[in-house]
């Protein structure tokens, strides 16, 4: 009986204080480039930003690896209502039939997405799901995260949960897409296991220092992250962009 009760206030707490986001997108030309290419993505990012991923992401199909237990249940059945597909499995239960089920979805054109330390842990430890299943379907990772300027972080919580003031600015690091060939040995593997572990670090300290930082500093890095030979692009309003 609390499954429907708490799926149901997390979904309008969501689309409560959503729609009130400011959001900045750097690095978007990274996401662009998957985007022309028709490729479904393997997404990945830590638990810590699922709020603010949750309304950002929103409406465009994405399905998300969903544990069995009770918080996942309930997070299901808010998620699906916000245009989300899921998955069943988790990295202790299901996982095989999780990851299966995400490469059909891949291989159907639909992309996925990873919170990659969950459910429960450690916190900032990349588990390797999204390096496995670009193995297995060609597929290339796109790894984020998203800063905010003001919200509450739920200290007593594994993940550092965040939930974002109303009318809150957030900023999104995009970061260039992780690719595994289906050929790659079990050396590879670890070497992209390390270098997707490193890249969530980066968007990670780059995201959570943004609103610390002067101005001339942030336009130092909008024009590190832009795409080259081009100029800096401007804020992308991602969260009030169509939801198609």
């Amino acid at each position: 009986m609390q499954i429907p009760v708490i799926a149901w206030a997390a979904y309008w707490l969501i689309r409560l204080i959503g729609p009130t986001l400011r959001v900045e997108v750097i690095g978007v030309h990274n996401v662009v480039q998957i985007r022309d290419n028709g490729e479904p993505c393997i997404g990945a990012f830590w638990h810590r930003c699922i709020f603010p991923a949750v309304w950002i992401w929103r409406n465009r199909g994405i399905v998300v690896l969903n544990t069995v237990n009770f918080d996942g249940q309930w997070t299901r059945r808010a998620i699906e209502r916000l245009g989300f597909g899921t998955a069943q499995g988790s990295s202790t239960r299901g996982a095989i039939e999780g990851l299966t089920a995400m490469a059909r979805h891949l291989e159907a054109g639909r992309p996925v997405a990873f919170t990659i330390d969950g459910p429960r842990g450690p916190r900032y430890v990349a588990k390797p799901g999204p390096i496995i299943l670009a193995r297995r379907t060609g597929r290339p990772i796109s790894v984020f995260h998203i800063g905010l300027q003001r919200g509450y972080t739920f200290h007593k919580a594994w993940d550092l949960f965040q939930l974002p003031y109303p009318f809150s600015r957030a900023v999104m690091f995009v970061a260039p897409p992780i690719r595994v060939s289906t050929h790659a040995d079990s050396e590879t593997i670890q070497q992209k296991q390390a270098e997707m572990q490193a890249a969530l670090e980066r968007v990670r300290d780059l995201a959570e220092s943004w609103f610390h930082l002067s101005e001339i500093e942030r336009d130092h890095l909008r024009d590190q992250w832009s795409a080259p030979g081009s100029r800096r692009p401007a804020p992308v309003p991602l969260s009030n962009s169509a939801e198609g």
